[in-house]
């Protein structure tokens, strides 16, 4: 909601809020947004161009709209914090993951309660992914385990446990039966849902790993780095096709990364990730260059 320091360019770019907020209408300020929830909000996902899915420390996961800003649907029914929402895209399904070990699908046009329940885990559910034609969802824990769901009737399809795989993020490559994992091991992980097996793991990091996004043609992986008084606290560009290999690291921020993401691009922008940071900034970076554009 706060006042932009700088504009978005293909080097490096930093966002920091202030204290001042922009009145609601005026140029170069965000909408706000009716409260979606009583305490703080711990995970949001794209659900359409138009909706997005939210989670927090109330217990609730929301749909609201983009564009006006309205609480569309408010579903309540975990008995601890919500700690990770997805969904598959353009689906009228919305999955939670939550402090109560389990995780509820719900349905936007269906009943108030859950539409299907995955409970399994034994610790706090830290990363959801769904598959892209939503039939299969996988979890993951600080339980050290990732699990594969078959999203109609409940079943556990697979469940995989290794030493030390305290998870922090999934997410599904898209057309590929793949899903990309980050752990507080400092590993990034990538598994074959068919076996439920590790396919690959990506060198180690120096840091623990907090969270990871694949782009949408699934030929890179991004993932991110804990970090403190500008150690650690980077984003790694990995490749996923047959070299696997480092392809860039984006560093610049003083403490962890919460999150990154690729963000669209096209013929007139060149491609960049963001990312953003418990030091209070986002950054925006060239994908291919680090910055230097």
């Amino acid at each position: 909601m706060g006042k932009l320091q700088s504009k978005i360019s293909f080097h490096t770019s930093k966002y920091r809020a202030e204290s001042s907020v922009g009145h609601p209408g005026s140029p170069g300020t965000a909408r706000e947004h009716s409260p979606a929830h009583t305490d703080a909000v711990t995970s949001v996902a794209a659900l359409s161009p138009d909706l997005c899915v939210s989670g927090g420390r109330d217990k609730a996961v929301a749909v609201c709209s983009w564009n006006s800003g309205a609480v569309l649907w408010r579903f309540l029914g975990h008995e601890r914090e919500v700690t990770k929402v997805t969904s598959a895209r353009d689906s009228n399904r919305v999955f939670s993951g939550s402090r109560d070990r389990t995780v509820r699908m719900w349905e936007l046009q269906g009943t108030p309660g859950p539409r299907q329940l995955f409970p399994g885990h034994d610790l706090v559910v830290t990363g959801l992914a769904v598959s892209p034609d939503g039939s299969q969802l996988c979890s993951g824990s600080r339980d050290n385990t990732v699990c594969k769901w078959d999203t109609e009737t409940g079943e556990c399809l697979g469940r995989a446990m290794i030493s030390r795989n305290l998870v922090t993020h999934l997410c599904w490559v898209p057309g590929e039966p793949y899903v990309i994992q980050t752990s507080e091991d400092k590993t990034t992980r990538v598994w074959d849902s068919r076996e439920l097996q590790v396919a690959h793991t990506f060198p180690a990091k120096q840091h623990m790993q907090t969270c990871c996004d694949v782009s949408q043609d699934g030929r890179y992986c991004l993932s991110s780095s804990s970090g403190c008084a500008g150690e650690g606290g980077e984003a790694t560009l990995w490749d996923l096709r047959q070299t696997r290999a480092r392809l860039c690291e984006y560093k610049g921020h003083f403490q962890s990364i919460t999150s990154c993401v690729f963000l669209p691009w096209g013929p007139a922008l060149a491609p960049s990730v963001a990312t953003s940071s418990s030091d209070s900034t986002v950054k925006v970076w060239h994908r291919d260059t680090g910055g230097t554009g």
